[in-house]
């Protein structure tokens, strides 16, 4: 297949990062790709999803991955797993031997190994610039469930209609499951059978970077895992703190002691972010130098800074994401040329060991399999949005009583855009269409 070929492919299938922000994995199809990655570092505790799946079908991922690399005509393709990881490295090591062209690399159970930026110098030795792209150094990253889709999409002509999801933390049963896309939360955690306490609060992705979520919200194509915690967790107590609350905080106790700086994984990068100097200058009204605020820009959001590193517990992350809000409220930009480090030399020894994270976090008991279950699950209505991925929403093109089938496209990507189509996730008829998403329930 052309490199056309495959992109009209995916576009088609709906095929985006199975995480993260829902990049559509056609557009990073680019002949300037000297390097593919496949990414299994799987960032954050208790997630099991990427190490479950690649363990279980390596041979249909690295084909995938094995295509892609040839097609864009990458010199490499590199497979990045934590070395903790040992049945999925044994099984990719099996299957490596029919694909020549790829390597592995297996990587320490730090946090965020994951992140796109940290892998890239961890398998390539490459910084990537602060708010620069992989692309810009001949790289490109997929995850493992999106190279399973793009084998599925490629080589049987299956769209995009269902997601793997961990279901972990007060459940009965800690599981990963395969549910269609517009599964309610609430429903998805009754298939670990319900929570196991009398106040859940539901948590969509892992518990550095996931968000609060409603038992009514619902799987799209990015969520991984749903985390239930008891409603007094210190995770739930500072997702729901009052950001003012936390400014005044920082002004009457923030010491100064630069731990959020010299922890942070994109400043060991050399990149221009320096939570203290940020929570100084805001906590104390500070405008006369930008640079602080400005450079909030280059933040990861991996909440290292606030769940790990800070003595005093603050947050400098959430205060960061508050500002960069105001930023892009105010279309105020990231400067077009930061200043840029050097890598530090004692970033190996500041790396967050998972475990040690698991532990401050009071997870530790909530460390289970949660083993996958590769049967699909069925709902009775699924709500499906148009937009699940970053680019322009899908337009509908089914009404109210129309029968469509798993695998029917409803939501058509416009030409020209970046953005991919969106598939009934069951066969169903359309009950309700609005302008954010398309309700269908089961037939009968």
């Amino acid at each position: 297949m052309t490199i056309d070929e495959i992109k009209n492919k995916l576009r088609n299938a709906g095929v985006v990062g199975a995480g993260g922000a829902g990049f559509p994995t056609y557009a990073k199809l680019n002949e300037q790709a000297e390097t593919i990655i496949l990414n299994c570092a799987e960032c954050e505790p208790l997630l099991r999803l990427h190490r479950q799946l690649l363990k279980l079908h390596a041979p249909e991922i690295l084909k995938a991955f094995s295509l892609i690399k040839e097609t864009v005509g990458a010199d490499r393709a590199v497979v990045g797993i934590k070395e903790e990881y040992r049945s999925t490295v044994k099984a990719v090591k099996e299957v490596l031997p029919r694909f020549p062209g790829i390597t592995l690399k297996t990587l320490s159970s730090s946090y965020p190994m994951g992140d796109e930026v940290v892998l890239i110098y961890e398998t390539t030795g490459k910084v990537i610039r602060p708010g620069g792209l992989p692309i810009d150094e001949g790289v490109a990253v997929f995850n493992v469930e999106t190279m399973f889709n793009a084998y599925r999409a490629l080589f049987l002509n299956i769209p995009v209609t269902e997601k793997f999801l961990t279901l972990v933390g007060e459940v009965r049963n800690p599981v990963t499951v395969r549910v269609p896309i517009g599964t309610p939360i609430g429903e998805a955690v009754e298939m670990a059978g319900g929570a196991s306490t009398p106040d859940p609060v539901y948590f969509t992705g892992g518990p550095m970077m996931g968000q609060l979520a409603d038992p009514e919200d619902v799987v799209t194509k990015t969520t991984n895992a749903v985390l239930v915690l008891p409603s007094d967790h210190k995770l739930v107590l500072k997702k729901k703190a009052d950001p003012s609350v936390q400014l005044n905080r920082a002004a009457s106790i923030c010491c100064q002691c630069r731990m959020c700086t010299e922890l942070c994984p994109r400043h060991l990068l050399g990149h221009p972010i320096e939570p203290h100097l940020f929570m100084r200058a805001a906590a104390n009204r500070d405008f006369q130098k930008l640079n602080p605020f400005l450079n909030t820009w280059f933040c990861s959001g991996c909440g290292l800074c606030e769940l790990y590193s800070c003595p005093q517990g603050l947050q400098p992350r959430t205060l960061i994401t508050l500002y960069k809000n105001g930023l892009r409220q105010r279309r105020i930009k990231a400067p077009s040329e930061p200043e840029t480090g050097r890598v530090s030399a004692a970033r190996a020894l500041r790396k967050a060991p998972e475990e040690r994270l698991a532990a401050r976090l009071n997870l530790s008991g909530y460390v289970h399999p949660a083993p996958i279950d590769e049967s699909s699950r069925g709902v009775g209505r699924v709500r499906i949005p148009f937009s699940q991925h970053i680019g322009v929403y899908a337009h509908p093109i089914v009404i109210v009583g129309n029968r469509v089938a798993k695998g029917e496209v409803v939501a058509a990507a416009p030409e020209k855009t970046l953005s991919v189509n969106i598939h009934s996730s069951i066969d169903g008829i359309v009950e309700e269409i609005n302008e954010k998403q398309v309700v269908i329930r089961i037939r009968g």
